[in-house]
Order: C-alpha cells, then structure tokens, then sequence
C-alpha cells in the first residue's frame, strides 16, 4: 500500500509540472506578438544544438524563452538596435530532421556575438519588418551631436 501512495504522488508531482510548464507558455502567448523559434545554443556538434521556445517582442526587443522550461525570465534577449542578419540559409544535414521543412536558419549578429536564428518562412518576413521598423541607426563612423547645450568650439 505504501508503494502505490509513493507512485501517487510522483504521478501527481508529474502532472503539475506538466501543468505548470503548458501555462506558463499559454501566458507568455497571451499577450500577442510571439513567434514560434530555434535559437541555436551550442555549436559544439555541426547541426546540432537548438532549443526550441517562444520569441515575444516587446518594444525594440525580441525575448528568446525555452519551450520546456519553468523560467519567467527569458533565457535570451535581442535588441534591434544591435541585432544584424548576416545570412539566410535552408536547413542542411542533421537540422533538417528537427525542424520543419519550410523553415529557415537566419546567422545573426549582436554586440560582436554570432547566433543562429531558425523559424518559419512566412514569420521571416515579420521578423525582417520588425528588425527595419526600428529607429535609425547611428552610422557609427560619425559622432552625433547633442541637440541641445553648449556648442563644441571649433578652431
């Protein structure tokens, strides 16, 4: 009798994680404005590596959360100030066999950082949109100049 009460309880602890983790993603879709992604996080093994999860955007940020994870925190975030797609390319070799067919894998950069970004075709084209509609950028070589105080004095 004492096993089966043990076996009860691990069921029940097993199905309010369950529970837990199915709401914690119905919540963070609650709000609109999430994107269904693969952020590659190691590169240890070609084709390998990529956590599925859930992108929010918020403002000028995209928040990377793990799909099967219990953290209210994002695990990544993505300013689109700093945020650069370098490349976009198909699925190739191992990756084909964990992600759907008509996805694509975006090689981003941010703050000098590689990271491989995988989604859907079609949520591309939002994400693109989402990554031009931002402010303009500082073009980096020139200093912007304050728009208001004291002048610099020029010899």
């Amino acid at each position: 009798m004492r096993i089966l009460e043990i076996v009860g309880i691990c069921v029940v602890a097993l199905l309010a994680l369950l529970f837990a983790v199915f709401f914690r993603r119905r919540l963070l879709m609650l709000g609109g404005g999430t994107i269904r992604v693969q952020v590659r996080i190691s590169t240890m093994v070609p084709g390998r590596g990529w956590s599925p999860g859930l992108g929010q955007f918020v403002g000028d940020e995209l928040r990377f959360h793990r799909m099967f994870s219990l953290a209210i925190r994002p695990k990544r975030v993505l300013d689109r100030r700093t945020l650069a797609v370098r490349e976009r390319r198909l699925p190739a070799g191992p990756e084909r066999l964990t992600m759907p067919g008509h996805w694509v894998v975006l090689r981003c950069e941010t703050d000098g950082t590689q990271l491989e970004i995988a989604m859907a075709e079609t949520t591309v084209t939002g994400f693109l949109s989402w990554l031009e509609a931002g402010p303009p950028r500082d073009p980096g070589a020139l200093r912007s100049r304050p728009a208001f105080g004291t002048r610099p004095i020029e010899p």
